[in-house]
């Protein structure tokens, strides 16, 4: 089953089990986890793509705009998956959140959720689905930095969901191009802006086996916010990684 069918059919149960217990007036038993990580489906599984922007109250989440163009071009370039070519903007606190398996939030101001906001997202994540955050600041003390963090450890609050580094032999690193240092530094982390720093990690929260959420302090978006027709002009397509990072989220 894919991240879609996954979470929608999980959303769906958790509201029917949810209901029932209060019918009964019994409580709801934790669900028993998976005594290993599931096995990751073949690509050509997967049927088609479309890139959804998280908007959320608070800071700027429209940040990089010619990024998903960009993103969805190199699936075409590069895999043999049906996009859709038009960027999806999904409020974090709506019911639309759940069809969608791959997610993206970016910005570089303040990141606070609404009480519906976290828990919409709290239900997202434990149950399938991917949400890839990038740190349009590359700054690990920024504010979107310090804020986000903050954020997810309350929309995401068992000890087992903690932000860990990435290891550089993490499958996420040959999901589909091989990356056998990590993730690829980006331009803009010496720009004389942010902490002016090559953060040579990525972190994540697994759940259940798999990456939940993706945090970069790289600003992979605006690495990659220029327009397709220009990679042309590139001697290598810095937009590989990204590639990566979407064939990880539909296929584990």
């Amino acid at each position: 089953m894919n991240r879609r069918k996954f979470v929608r059919n999980s959303l769906v149960a958790a509201t029917a089990l949810t209901a029932s217990a209060k019918l009964g007036g019994a409580k709801i038993a934790k669900a028993s986890k998976p005594s290993a990580s599931p096995a990751p489906r073949p690509l050509s599984a997967v049927a088609s793509f479309t890139f959804a922007r998280l908007r959320y109250g608070s800071g700027n989440w429209d940040a990089d705009p010619k990024m998903p163009s960009n993103l969805l071009n190199s699936l075409v370039e590069y895999t043999s998956i049906r996009v859709d070519p038009n960027e999806r903007i999904v409020d974090i606190s709506s019911d639309q959140l759940s069809n969608y398996p791959f997610v993206y939030l970016t910005g570089n101001k303040m990141v606070r959720f609404t009480e519906s906001e976290r828990q919409n997202l709290r239900r997202y994540l434990r149950n399938g689905g991917f949400m890839f955050v990038d740190d349009c600041n590359h700054d690990i003390d920024g504010t979107f930095a310090k804020t986000f963090e903050s954020e997810i450890k309350t929309v995401l609050d068992r000890p087992a969901e903690a932000l860990k580094k990435l290891p550089q032999n993490h499958s996420l690193y040959n999901a589909f191009f091989e990356f056998k240092e990590g993730p690829p530094a980006t331009s803009h982390e010496l720009n004389g802006w942010g902490d002016d720093i090559i953060h040579d990690y990525l972190k994540a929260i697994e759940i259940d086996g798999r990456i939940a959420v993706l945090y970069s302090n790289k600003d992979y978006g605006c690495e990659w916010n220029y327009d397709w027709a220009n990679k042309r002009f590139a001697t290598k397509d810095n937009t590989r990684f990204g590639v990566n990072i979407i064939v990880y989220a539909l296929t584990h």
